[in-house]
């Protein structure tokens, strides 16, 4: 009874959504956080240079994946993606009680717990690129859109608690007739918000391991099938996206399906292009300045823009279950779109401190609105080249993840010589008139 309850397809997608929260949760936990742990850490504001600088080396372990992938005696994704699930569980729990800790190097006082753990986390997170996807490979493939919408949730769910953290929070007071701006404390410390990550890595490992036992019994339990059977039936499920299809394949029939004609033909080309443009814009090239293109209207405009944004991420995901836009005219005429409303942002941060309609609410909505629909527009884009990609055999699964990857490194990297090196974006500050102090 116990394995029929685990089998059902609604479970699954539970537990496939539960299974993708954990691929990037520990870096968008780690920037979410930000606010708080530099106010203690000996580095300060420039911490962000630190983190970004280890989540590129944290790009070693896509790397190595992807060499193995091409070197005999097949890389066994199920062993790496339990070793990298456990590595973040443990590096997390670490990280919560030791965090705060400092060393003394060069007669200065560094972070190296903090940092060494961050790397960690970072190379699990972008492992989990080339590992995850192609794992979801032999799930039918309206369940990868599950996966999309649980990557949505390790961005979503941070957020939510750190709003309820009250991160950021401050009030302007006047101290010697000078106004200033003074940080409320937050109402649970980091060491809780890390707890918090540690928990949803280790839900995150669990619903794996029940993915991977339900898999176990399925295979036990089946009859054998014919390739013609498996495709059929793969076929009608992608026809009723929420049908009980949840039945995952073996890794003999993911060899034998996984042998396309030809992957590099000239769509799947445009269709990677595609997604490692869009990836390096919503992680790398937007998040860089989002502080530049909303603080200037309000920390409420920048809380409603990073909350509402993560909210329309999963809502888009969740749209590509029904609905699946298969013509590559249509996906480029989406991404123009997104592009828009990206040009429209990143010219408010260059704008920064003085952008167009500051004090007015309509600034502030526009704003807003540009956020969620940049970030469900591209949001549904990855989805639908996901699915498409899950079409076209493993080996285009694990050349999706490393697009995503390096779409979203080409993207930070450009942007960190821009706002930490050359200050093209100027900060607002708070509590200050800035417009004015420039006139």
């Amino acid at each position: 009874m116990s394995g029929t309850w685990l089998s059902s397809a609604p479970v699954t997608h539970v537990l496939v959504a539960l299974f993708g929260m954990g691929s990037w949760i520990s870096v968008n936990s780690l920037w979410v956080e930000l606010p708080v742990v530099v106010n203690v850490l000996p580095e300060g504001w420039n911490l962000p240079a630190y983190i970004s600088v280890l989540i590129a080396f944290g790009n070693i372990g896509p790397i190595a994946v992807t060499i193995t992938h091409y070197c005999p005696g097949r890389l066994n994704e199920r062993l790496v993606i339990h070793c990298i699930q456990v590595l973040a569980v443990v590096a997390s729990g670490f990280l919560a009680v030791f965090w705060s800790h400092t060393v003394t190097i060069a007669e200065k006082e560094r972070s190296l717990v903090f940092l060494l753990f961050t790397f960690v986390l970072s190379f699990v997170c972008c492992t989990s690129n080339v590992t995850f996807l192609p794992f979801m490979f032999s799930y039918p493939p309206q369940y990868i859109r599950t996966f999309f919408i649980g990557q949505g949730f390790s961005a979503l769910f941070p957020c939510i608690v750190a709003l309820g953290q009250g991160v950021g929070k401050l009030e302007c007071k006047t101290v010697n007739s000078t106004v200033q701006p003074e940080y409320l404390k937050e109402n649970f410390p980091a060491q809780n918000f890390f707890w918090f990550l540690c928990v949803m890595l280790s839900i995150s490992a669990l619903s794996f391991q029940a993915l991977m036992r339900r898999q176990t019994e399925s295979q036990e339990n089946a009859p054998p099938q014919e390739p013609d059977t498996i495709a059929a039936k793969k076929n009608g499920e992608e026809t009723h996206p929420l049908h009980n299809g949840g039945t995952p394949v073996s890794e003999d029939q993911v060899q034998v399906e996984e042998q396309p004609q030809t992957f590099w033909t000239q769509r799947n080309i445009y269709l990677l292009s595609l997604l490692a443009v869009s990836n390096a814009l919503t992680n790398g090239v937007l998040p860089s300045v989002q502080s530049f293109s909303c603080l200037p209207y309000g920390t409420m405009t920048f809380h409603l823009s990073v909350v509402l944004g993560n909210v329309a991420n999963p809502l888009a995901c969740f749209v590509a279950m029904f609905f699946v836009l298969r013509s590559s005219t249509g996906l480029g005429v989406l991404s123009l779109a997104g592009g828009v409303f990206a040009a429209y942002l990143l010219a408010l941060a260059a704008l920064s401190p003085c952008p167009p309609l500051m004090g007015n609410p309509a600034g502030g909505a526009l704003v807003v609105i540009s956020g969620i629909i940049f970030t469900g527009l591209f949001s549904y884009l990855k989805v639908v080249i996901g699915t498409l990609l899950h079409e076209a055999g493993h080996a285009a699964l694990l050349w999706c993840g490393i697009s995503i990857q390096a779409g979203s490194l080409i993207g930070a990297l450009t942007m960190f010589p821009l706002v930490n090196v050359y200050d093209v974006f100027k900060q607002a500050q708070a509590c200050v008139d800035n417009c004015s102090k420039q006139e």
